[in-house]
């Protein structure tokens, strides 16, 4: 069956997009694919050959009058160079190589059949967020869609297990590399490739408010986190820089809007560090702040890097931290610290 020349109209996010043209299929949406292809049919054959029966090069893909259109694009996956299991024995992080010889960290977790893949977007991160690590390292280059299926494909493929949930909290900014982010959750989601329900994905942002207005015009509706970790412009820019681009009130505005376009809650995170943002005070300024948003507060203690001399927040003030925002009728939740001994937890992924 071949497609018309509006079949892909509303295609807003192409290859030509894609920073670093690197080529491999799994840089394709089906759209894209089809496409390139002239035809929805031999694009169903392509993703159900990769995505389900898990072809691992162009050759094995039974394809007779379009396969030339594919034969340049490899499967390649990246390179393992090292694997780290946590002591919970739930928890690996897995530190690959990229073609360019660059390194990315992906973690796997698997707590009771619910299995996890943390996926990174960049190589290196250029956010600045102080405490951390990726953060520390700088900023080197965007990865391709293509570079953050394959983190999925592959760690399927060694854990022989699917992935139930995948959250863009690895390295990186995800709406910093906005195109490969939201092809990459297309795949995710596509009924012929990993079909991942969208409530079992989980964007992950420090709060760049163009790329949020943008994320309310597509047509994804995945779970939104906001990095947070101060409820001032003052408290907030010492953390996290980008604040400074961005203030507070109109980052609030946008995820508002987010709020009541997409009809979804919005995960608000915020590392706890002693004598920081832990006090009492700093409680009410955050549920004073978010009045009007459906919103959900992950308090997270924060994992120490080498990079930053901040500890984390003491329980005892973490629990009045929550009874605060109980209190204003705020949903809150004490984030689970996992793979911590591996480095493998939130802001300790660095290469």
């Amino acid at each position: 069956m071949s497609i018309n020349k509006n079949y892909s109209k509303n295609i807003s996010r192409n290859l030509a997009m894609t920073p670093n043209k690197i080529k491999s299929l799994y840089n394709f949406t089906f759209d894209d694919l089809a496409q390139h292809l002239q035809s929805t049919f031999y694009a169903r054959l392509v993703f159900q050959s990769i995505y389900q029966q898990k072809v691992e090069c162009v050759s094995q893909i039974t394809m007779k009058n379009k396969k030339s259109l594919i034969a340049n694009y490899p499967l390649d996956l990246p390179e393992v160079k090292s694997v780290i299991t946590s002591e919970d024995k739930h928890t690996r992080k897995y530190i690959l190589q990229l073609h360019d010889k660059k390194l990315i960290e992906s973690v796997w977790m698997d707590y009771d059949e619910r299995c996890t893949v943390c996926v990174s977007t960049q190589v290196g991160c250029a956010m600045g967020c102080v405490f951390c690590a990726t953060g520390q390292m700088g900023f080197n280059r965007h990865l391709t869609t293509g570079e953050i299926i394959a983190q999925i494909m592959l760690l399927e493929k060694l854990e022989k297990n699917k992935v139930r949930n995948v959250v863009f909290m690895g390295m990186g900014e995800p709406l910093h590399n906005f195109a490969s982010t939201m092809n990459a959750i297309d795949i995710l989601t596509d009924f012929r490739a990993f079909a991942i329900a969208r409530r079992h994905i989980t964007l992950s942002t420090v709060g760049l408010v163009p790329q949020i207005q943008r994320l309310i015009d597509e047509p994804q509706s995945v779970n939104l986190a906001v990095s947070l970790h101060g409820a001032t412009n003052k408290a907030r820019n010492s953390l996290v820089p980008i604040g400074k681009k961005w203030p507070l009130e109109e980052l609030m505005d946008v995820c508002r809007e987010y709020t009541k376009r997409k009809k979804k809650r919005i995960f608000f995170e915020w590392t706890v560090i002693a004598n920081e943002n832990d006090s009492i005070d700093d409680a009410h300024d955050l549920a004073k702040l978010l009045e009007g948003i459906r919103a959900h507060i992950n308090l997270i203690p924060l994992n120490t890097t080498k990079g930053y001399s901040g500890i984390p927040g003491a329980e005892v003030r973490i629990k009045q931290f929550r009874e605060i925002l109980n209190n204003y009728n705020i949903p809150n939740t004490i984030r689970q610290k996992k793979g911590i001994d591996v480095a493998a937890g939130c802001g300790q992924l660095k290469t």
